[in-house]
């Protein structure tokens, strides 16, 4: 996709200048909240919505005033459209007998996807005796069996409850690996995002912040959005400031002081651009623990009263409040909205200075409700942002 923008009638822009190279047998992932413009993407690539400028190529072909149906592609849609008149055989037959295809190459070609996605014994089945995994198969099958150049795969997951989800995840990312077809998957879940893409896009409000694979989004996030989109709990903001101590520099966290190590420096160098001045510091749960439970250096604790404790088996959840303020950025309000909490919910927040963290502790923490507990933090994991525009802050300009 070259410089691709869509604009509706009404002046809405839906996608803006959208740059983005899946490669031949890459599994891509477009995930960002509702309305980012992920599925309009996806369905001009399909050819179901116009460009209103820029290009889309398949392979070495601009297709932007191909039909759907020549551009040899395949898509798998959230709500299956299966035929609930016709059998499992004749749903993923169905689209070789329009094109016309010799029969003995339809019934080898949709008994090699049935033996793939293991619907051997429903062919003979109608749809209303399959479970809504198998369905989603079914669905699969009928875009397996047209040997396409890629599949589109509009969020294909979302109708299942939680637990086949997570099978289904794994299935296809195992089918598409199998196959080697490239494939574009549009999906609202940032774990389905992380799980299954060789490489995930972030995108919002119609335009692309970042690509990279999982690790590189969930370490090294281009700006705050992405960072708080990205990763379950997830990442905890303060506003913070930056200070000289000891010949190096600590971030001021509410009354208390957090030490950067050297090689977190050395991570985010342009950290020094900010002595004196104000950052949005962001910490991942995962990279707290209960201090008692670990050697960690000089300056990399913080004191907390823990509010409530959740303890599940692998892993113990505690959420507390930090004394430092609320990044009040309109990230941070989007990011709110996307899990349901209202702008105003996040305004009366911050003026009664309640800053809320959560950390994944070691299960073997006895952490409750009440303590006050310290808490270590990996200091080479910390993230800094600029709170003008979020951007993180890396390396020197």
């Amino acid at each position: 996709m070259n410089d691709v923008t869509k604009r509706y009638a009404d002046g809405t822009l839906a996608v803006e200048d959208l740059n983005l190279d899946v490669e031949d047998g890459e599994f891509m992932v477009l995930v960002g909240p509702s309305g980012c413009g992920k599925t309009t993407a996806l369905r001009m690539i399909a050819g179901l919505e116009s460009i209103s400028e820029g290009e889309v190529k398949i392979g070495d072909k601009v297709v932007n005033d191909v039909p759907p149906k020549d551009r040899d592609i395949a898509m798998v849609f959230q709500n299956y459209a299966l035929y609930p008149h016709m059998t499992v055989r004749d749903n993923m037959a169905f689209g070789l007998k329009l094109a016309k295809t010799d029969q003995g190459e339809i019934t080898k070609r949709v008994e090699e996807a049935a033996k793939v996605l293991g619907l051997e014994e429903y062919l003979d089945k109608k749809p209303r005796a399959l479970s809504g995994g198998q369905r989603q198969r079914v669905a699969m099958g009928r875009a397996i069996v047209r040997n396409p150049q890629a599949f589109l795969m509009d969020e294909p997951l979302s109708n299942l409850d939680a637990k086949l989800r997570v099978q289904m995840r794994s299935e296809i990312s195992r089918i598409q690996a199998d196959l080697e077809v490239t494939t574009v998957y549009v999906t609202h879940d940032q774990v389905e995002a992380m799980t299954m893409g060789d490489r995930v896009a972030v995108m919002r409000k119609g335009e692309l912040l970042q690509v990279g694979t999982p690790p590189e989004l969930f370490s090294n996030p281009r700006n705050l959005f992405v960072a708080g989109f990205i990763g379950s709990p997830s990442m905890n903001f303060a506003m913070s400031s930056v200070e000289k101590s000891n010949g190096g520099y600590a971030i001021k966290l509410g009354d208390q002081s957090l030490k950067v190590s050297q090689k977190a420096l050395e991570k985010r160098p342009a950290l020094e651009r900010y002595e004196g001045k104000e950052i949005i510091l962001g910490i991942r749960p995962q990279d707290f623990e209960d201090a008692s439970l670990s050697e960690s250096p000089e300056g990399s604790r913080v004191k907390a009263k823990m509010d409530l404790v959740e303890r599940i088996g692998t892993e113990t959840l505690v959420h507390f409040q930090i004394d430092a303020p609320i990044a009040l950025t309109e990230d941070m309000k989007e990011l709110a909205a996307d899990v349901g909490s209202e702008e105003q919910q996040l305004e009366r927040k911050a003026k009664e200075g309640k800053n809320e963290f959560v950390a994944t502790l070691n299960p073997k923490t006895q952490v409750s409700e009440g303590d006050n507990v310290e808490l270590a933090i990996d200091s080479t994991q910390l993230h800094f942002f600029d709170p003008e525009d979020s951007a993180g802050i890396y390396e020197q300009k």
